[in-house]
């Protein structure tokens, strides 16, 4: 960080503390050059993430469209609320952590897939049921004999 008065880069930190209800840190700093004090903030990037969805329209990231797909697979099922939202947390992470502005929505769906399957083989054959779009019985079976040979 440049000092605004003499352009030094070395400074100290004097004091800090959380501005922008928690979501920034406020820095006092002094430079070690000329002695003049000046305040930064620090502030993570949000970068939105965009979902190409198969129509090929875009639309932003809905980790709760994550948790309700989720929910509607795993009703009735032995998994917590707790375990939807950390599934629906890894995956979130998952995409920030790539650093990418856009990802197709069967490339989400995938995610879903290969969390939820050591979970619980049931909602994953309910989630796979919808997110693939089984159109016959046939292709019920094809997946469910997968699962039994793994």
């Amino acid at each position: 960080m440049k000092c605004p008065f003499c352009s030094y880069e070395e400074s100290k930190v004097v004091d800090s503390r959380s501005a922008e209800e928690c979501n920034a840190i406020r820095r006092r700093r002094e430079c070690l050059k000329c002695g003049k004090r000046y305040t930064t903030y620090e502030k993570v990037e949000d970068i939105p993430i965009l979902v190409i969805k198969k129509d090929f329209t875009r639309e932003n990231f809905d980790k709760g469209k994550i948790i309700n797909g989720l929910i509607i697979a795993c009703q009735k099922r032995p998994i917590s609320r707790n375990q939807i939202e950390e599934l629906a947390n890894d995956i979130e992470k998952n995409i920030s952590n790539k650093m990418i502005a856009e990802i197709k929505s069967e490339d989400i769906g995938e995610m879903v897939m290969e969390r939820l399957k050591p979970i619980d083989e049931v909602s994953y054959v309910r989630f796979a049921s919808v997110y693939r779009q089984f159109k016959d019985i046939n292709t019920f079976m094809e997946e469910i004999s997968k699962l039994i040979k793994e």
